[in-house]
């Protein structure tokens, strides 16, 4: 039988990035979603029930999974609540607003023996997949800079909760957490994090700038993110003692599944060919410079391998520990800038 989904939360987040792919992932259905715009869930998912608050969906025994897509400061609070009402968890990225918050929910689902796992989706990006092949390859060598942009040009400051003042609010926790994740993913955790905040827009509540440096012992690596960003440079740079990579462009699943395609549609997760790497190394003592092909992107790998978690025992797509040491760099990158300094990653504030 299928597994039951119930879906926190039907903005931008459980509508465009979990319902979608969670619809179109074999042995999961989309039984329930908590809304206040039943009409407009009805009208996509017409055999998913509508419930107006998380108690009433949490009590439904026919519900196995729940994904946890409501803005951040219910993230705790709402995964605790589906682990003691005995469901798996999904979160959508920032995990929590502390790693202490995190460490309980880690503690709380070994203990009720779930899964919870963490919507860390940019794992399965074309360009991020790209470049994790190429380092499996060797062909940069021993990579000592690595440098990551998720730049965007907003220079009107929204409404939106993100943007408001509140713990768990600002670009850092939410473009800052991909950009994280993927370092940690590709190179584990830093020996130390140094961090610039900024609210660089007009009537700014809550920062929309973080420049990141984690440091390794023989690597350094480089996160960045501006709001008034306008052109466009490389998305990523990496240079090692064989070669460098330079790669423009984003990978394209957010925009698609905006539009309405997914998984299986045409040209799903495919890059534009303008938009292919440059890659320059030695043959022989011969330079080389080309375009390397991307691969795939494939958002719906999550899922697949979180389905697969749940039926047959196999590991989690994203482990919560993982997630965990997330936010304990951003917790860094905060006290960082704060007192103008270098951390170790061991600094207890």
């Amino acid at each position: 039988m299928a597994i039951q989904v119930g879906l926190i939360g039907f903005g931008l987040s459980g509508s465009v990035f979990h319902a979608p792919l969670i619809d179109r992932t074999e042995g999961m259905t989309l039984a329930a979603v908590v809304s206040s715009q039943p009409a407009k869930v009805k009208g996509i998912y017409p055999q998913a029930k509508v419930y107006e608050d998380v108690e009433t969906l949490l009590s439904d025994p026919e519900i196995q999974l729940v994904v946890v897509s409501s803005p951040n400061l219910t993230h705790y609070e709402y995964a605790a609540q589906a682990l003691e009402a005995g469901k798996h968890v999904v979160v959508e990225k920032p995990f929590t607003n502390s790693s202490a918050e995190a460490d309980r929910l880690i503690a709380l689902a070994k203990e009720k023996k779930l899964l919870l796992t963490v919507y860390h989706n940019r794992r399965w990006d074309n360009d991020f997949l790209t470049i994790s092949r190429l380092l499996d390859s060797g062909v940069l060598g021993s990579v000592s800079y690595y440098e990551a942009h998720f730049d965007r040009f907003r220079p009107e400051v929204t409404g939106r909760w993100r943007e408001q003042d509140l713990p768990g609010s600002g670009i850092l926790y939410d473009l800052g957490s991909h950009l994280i994740d993927q370092a940690l993913t590709l190179f584990g955790k830093p020996n130390t994090v140094w961090a610039d905040l900024r609210k660089e827009r007009r009537g700014s509540k809550a920062n929309d700038y973080f420049h990141l440096v984690l440091g390794y012992s023989n690597q350094r690596v480089v996160l960045h993110s501006g709001s008034l960003v306008r052109e466009q440079g490389p998305r990523f740079i990496l240079h090692g003692d064989r070669g460098s990579f330079i790669k423009h462009g984003f990978d394209p699943q957010e925009a698609q599944l905006r539009k309405g395609s997914g998984p299986g549609d045409e040209n799903w997760g495919r890059d534009n060919e303008a938009n292919y790497g440059k890659l320059t190394t030695d043959i022989g003592g011969l330079a080389v410079s080309g375009t390397v092909e991307t691969l795939t992107g494939s958002y719906e790998t999550f899922y697949r391998k979180l389905a697969d978690a749940i039926s047959s025992g196999q590991p989690s797509p994203v482990a919560a520990e993982d997630a965990r040491d997330v936010i304990r760099i951003i917790e860094l990158a905060m006290e960082s800038h704060s007192q103008g300094r270098v951390l170790p990653l061991d600094h207890r504030g």
